[in-house]
């Protein structure tokens, strides 16, 4: 073997090596994750304590109610679901809006995700109309100034307009008991200014 040869072989090793070496990486950051027994669906928001994003968005045509307009959420307790006829974990957590609709003491509203209006009439149609209103947010922008990572997630808005909670992904009646009808009791128990 002449001189030149053998500098590469190490080099080629580490080539070889590198990406077990980073997949070896990234499985220990989501196993310790993982085991870290942190909620995962509870993403920080930088809205938590400040009003709620000026938003009005046009009513889903078709249906008999109001669009979105953040204006509104003064005076009363609401929460923010964000939803699409396309997204699965939306249908999964359809039954559990229909149940928290029932509670007259604060609004459900809807703000429709990047959907074609005709599905989501169907998806409301067949499933239940959960929703006082529903905004139509087809170009994504207002879901940006919500921050919003995907569908579905669901804001606690105080009655004084302020953000006191996000919940990111479906919510289920294991979430709505240990973490979303805590806040909103605790909303529900504010002063009103």
């Amino acid at each position: 073997m002449s001189a030149q040869g053998e500098p590469a072989r190490p080099r080629r090793r580490l080539l070889v090596l590198l990406p077990l070496l980073v997949f070896l990486g990234l499985a220990g950051v989501f196993l310790s994750q993982l085991l870290s027994g942190r909620d995962i669906s509870a993403v920080p928001s930088a809205l938590i304590g400040h009003m709620a994003p000026e938003t009005k968005l046009p009513p889903l045509e078709g249906i008999s109610m109001p669009g979105l307009d953040s204006s509104a959420f003064v005076g009363k307790v609401t929460l923010v679901n964000v939803f699409a006829s396309w997204c699965a974990p939306c249908r999964e957590e359809h039954p559990v809006l229909m149940a928290l609709s029932q509670d007259n003491r604060f609004d459900v509203v809807g703000l429709n995700y990047k959907d074609k209006p005709d599905n989501a009439r169907r998806f409301l149609g067949d499933l239940g109309n959960p929703y006082k209103a529903v905004g139509v947010d087809a170009a994504g922008r207002a879901a940006i100034d919500w921050g919003v990572y995907g569908v579905p997630e669901t804001f606690v808005i105080g009655r004084d307009g302020k953000v006191l909670f996000k919940h990111v992904g479906p919510v289920t009646p294991q979430s709505v008991q240990r973490l979303l009808m805590p806040e909103i009791e605790k909303a529900l128990a504010a002063p009103t200014s």
